[in-house]
């Protein structure tokens, strides 16, 4: 006969394999997580005033894997830090998590390294202006059979052959707002995009 006690082992069991896989959180996040758990597995078991095998198991198993509800927890974690810092970097990183659990998070992740990229490059193209200034800028030229081509240059190597730069010393100012405009973009969409998930994706919390 099932008693409360291998209702009380198949809790643990579970919550010990999730604490082991909340190795990138801190052991305070991690506790936290395991006694909000509980505190939600134990409210979801309740049957007439008590805490059956059935009832754990069907708990349990409305949660799903512990390992992937680990990587859940430190998915969300990680973006939740992302949303406070409004790092760059940081959003990066916790860009790639989500990405490893979701085509959605590989799309935003994908989106903003280009942005991110272009942004980094409209800078870099104006700061170092002053010290190419016959190679650095927006090129356009054309090929072999005519058709025309357009490329950022930094100011390194050559020239493009048969080209020409297009906007001169205003690629300093362009280059600046159009730099701090990408990231800033970037930055936006993806916290934004992040906020949507964490809502949609809504880990149990106690109360």
């Amino acid at each position: 006969m099932a008693t409360a006690g291998e209702a009380q082992q198949k809790i643990e069991a579970y919550l010990n394999r999730l604490r082991e896989r909340l190795r990138g959180l801190s052991k305070e996040a991690a506790h936290e997580i395991v006694e909000e758990l509980r505190s939600h597995i134990l409210d979801k078991a309740m049957t007439r005033g008590e805490v059956t095998v059935n009832s754990v198991d069907a708990a349990l198993m409305a949660l799903g894997e512990p390992d992937e509800l680990a990587s859940e927890y430190v998915t969300d974690e990680l973006l939740a830090r992302a949303e406070i810092s409004r790092s760059p970097w940081r959003i990066v990183q916790s860009l790639f998590r989500w990405a490893s659990l979701s085509v959605a998070g590989f799309l935003v992740l994908f989106g903003s390294i280009i942005g991110y990229f272009l942004g980094v490059v409209f800078l870099l193209i104006a700061v170092l202006k002053p010290f190419h200034p016959e190679t650095a800028g927006l090129w356009v030229s054309r090929d072999a059979t005519g058709d025309l081509s357009w490329s950022l240059h930094m100011g390194f190597g050559y020239a493009p052959v048969a080209g020409r730069e297009v906007l001169g010393w205003w690629i300093i100012p362009i280059g600046l707002l159009a730099g701090c405009g990408l990231v800033t973009l970037t930055t936006r969409l993806a916290l934004w995009c992040v906020q949507i998930y964490r809502r949609s994706r809504a880990l149990p919390r106690r109360g």
